[in-house]
């Protein structure tokens, strides 16, 4: 009787689908380059009506439904380079092949500002916070959303670029990126990934 109430336990808990925005938890580190999963997180709490304010995973999470499916936003604490200890922790939660349910979104400065670029998987291309969840995790097959904030001048260094704040232009178009972004996101966890990678790639 105990395994059969295991086991449907577990058929329940792995209906998730797990959102997670990469970022640091500092106030001093809001609305910097490397943030905008944390804001696209704030942008779906707001259009769906989920409170993302519970402490779990080492993350502050919210649960709601987005598309027709039960969903769980995520911004883990751990900083970014560590994120892979907060979503290894959630996944292991809701079963250890969850990464099909995940969905990491996260800045890119290989991509334009506000440019968006949906992957069903991939390698971490250089960003820590990819590499740490890969590691953790142990695949590179969860998709992810990452999110243009432009290349890095001549001259400056990654982490000061990444860490810094955008100008009053960038700043509008990534507010409009965003706006894109939790329209993508209800076509990826609706299932559409082709037609999500179509209408916003």
């Amino acid at each position: 009787m105990l395994a059969f109430f295991g086991r449907l336990f577990k058929r329940e808990r792995e209906e998730m689908f797990v959102i997670a925005g990469l970022g640091n938890p500092e106030k001093k580190y809001d609305n910097t380059r490397h943030n905008i999963g944390y804001e696209v997180i704030n942008a779906l709490s707001d259009a769906y009506g989920i409170d993302v304010g519970s402490s779990k995973f080492n993350s502050l999470i919210g649960t709601g439904v987005i598309g027709g499916k039960k969903v769980m936003l995520m911004k883990p604490l751990t900083y970014m380079n560590l994120s892979g200890d907060a979503i290894a922790a959630a996944l292991s939660y809701y079963r250890e092949d969850a990464c099909e349910n995940l969905l990491v979104i996260c800045d890119d400065v290989n991509l334009p500002v506000g440019k968006l670029r949906i992957r069903e998987k991939g390698s971490a291309g250089g960003h820590n916070g990819l590499k740490n969840i890969i590691a953790r995790t142990g695949t590179e097959g969860f998709k992810r959303l990452r999110i243009g904030v432009g290349e890095k001048p001549k001259g400056y260094d990654l982490a000061d670029w990444v860490l810094g704040h955008y100008d009053a232009e960038d700043r509008k178009t990534m507010d409009e990126a965003v706006e894109r972004a939790v329209k993508a996101i209800e076509q990826i966890v609706g299932g559409d990934i082709p037609g999500a990678m179509n209408n916003f790639n």
